[in-house]
């Protein structure tokens, strides 16, 4: 068993309070002292009660499960011998009501690119097979009742030739 912590930080600093109109923005602070402002999101409190520019609790979970997705699908593909060079997920949310009328985050959906080197790389069919592994492992996915879904899109390099925007400036030389 693990236990996992965050401290998650706010004071009134002088404002009313009572009437609503107070400001959101808060801290989060992690292990190892590292600290990001958080605040509600724009779409559920309106501004200027919201931060637009701190992390609100919705991207935070949608960040989650595209985090564990990828250090699960890393630890993976290394086991199966496949070197990554590079992995980017352009990871999405949906809130809405559910059955019960609940507004809640009912799909993420990711969409990592992952781009590989070397002698092997992986068939587009071991690409959604690693990602269908990773999705099993994924701690956060195994905690949640959001549908999660994975749009996986790769960029293989052949043996010793340079990705497009290496290509593209030794071009402009």
């Amino acid at each position: 068993m693990a236990i996992y912590t965050a401290e998650i930080i706010w004071s009134r600093s002088g404002q009313k309070f009572i009437d609503n109109r107070y400001s959101r923005k808060h801290i989060l602070r992690f292990d190892g002292g590292i600290e990001i402002a958080g605040s509600s999101s724009p779409h559920v409190v309106p501004l200027p009660y919201s931060a637009v520019d701190a992390v609100d609790p919705e991207e935070a979970f949608v960040a989650s499960l595209s985090s564990c997705h990828m250090l699960w699908f890393l630890s993976i593909a290394v086991k199966h011998g496949f070197v990554v060079d590079d992995y980017h997920d352009a990871a999405e949310g949906v809130m809405a009501r559910n059955a019960e009328g609940k507004l809640m985050m009912t799909v993420v959906t990711l969409r990592p690119e992952a781009r590989f080197s070397g002698d092997k790389t992986p068939t587009n069919a071991e690409l959604h097979k690693l990602h269908r592994l990773a999705h099993d492992e994924c701690f956060i996915a195994n905690s949640v009742r959001t549908e999660v879904r994975c749009e996986p899109r790769q960029t293989a390099l052949q043996h010793g030739a340079q990705p497009p925007s290496l290509r593209s400036l030794d071009a402009a030389r």
